[in-house]
């Protein structure tokens, strides 16, 4: 229970250090094929988004995100994924969904990316550090502080944790709690 609570605790306060996870693959909905995490290429770091086409908040993040693909495109590498369980968020509605976003859209129907990375909610971002042969997640939680209204935004945490990401520097936020909707477990 001690050790528990002390995860907790380092959590909550952003001090918990890079946690390494195991590769996973899954289907891009936007052309069929397998996409695994260590085969997205060379960037140094991945930025995974856990999303869906039916929750507000996924929907006020959209163009923000299309902005960030764009903006670290060849330095990070962004992931969408839907781990959502509604009918009305089948592969066939992804596959629609994000198509003006650069980034493979993956099913995640069996919830495997989920639970390897502990997503909850949908936006909820993870970001990886792909130094050396590990993965290592280096920040997660919410993309900035403002999810509904984008102009108002004062803290970009995940614009924070890429720019440190790839100036080699500290990440000092390592989590920051998401805002949106929870993603139902099978």
């Amino acid at each position: 229970m001690k050790n528990f609570m002390l995860v907790i605790l380092l959590l909550l306060t952003g001090t918990l250090t890079a946690q390494e996870i195991k590769d996973f693959s899954l289907t891009n909905t936007k052309d069929g094929k397998v996409v695994s995490l260590s085969g997205l290429g060379t960037a140094t770091g991945i930025a995974i988004v856990f999303t869906s086409h039916e929750c507000p908040f996924d929907n006020y993040y959209k163009e923000r995100l299309k902005t960030l693909t764009t903006q670290y495109a060849g330095k990070i590498q962004f992931v969408l994924i839907n781990s959502n369980q509604e009918a009305q968020e089948s592969v066939e509605q992804m596959a629609i969904h994000y198509k003006d976003i650069n980034a493979p859209y993956l099913a995640d129907k069996d919830q495997i990316a989920m639970e390897i990375l502990g997503a909850r909610k949908s936006t909820e971002v993870f970001l990886l550090s792909t130094a050396g042969a590990k993965l290592n997640i280096v920040y997660s939680g919410a993309i900035d502080d403002n999810p509904q209204v984008a102009k108002d935004v004062k803290q970009f945490y995940l614009k924070d944790a890429m720019d440190k990401l790839l100036a080699g520097q500290k990440i000092e936020i390592a989590n920051q709690r998401a805002a949106g909707c929870s993603i139902r477990r099978k």
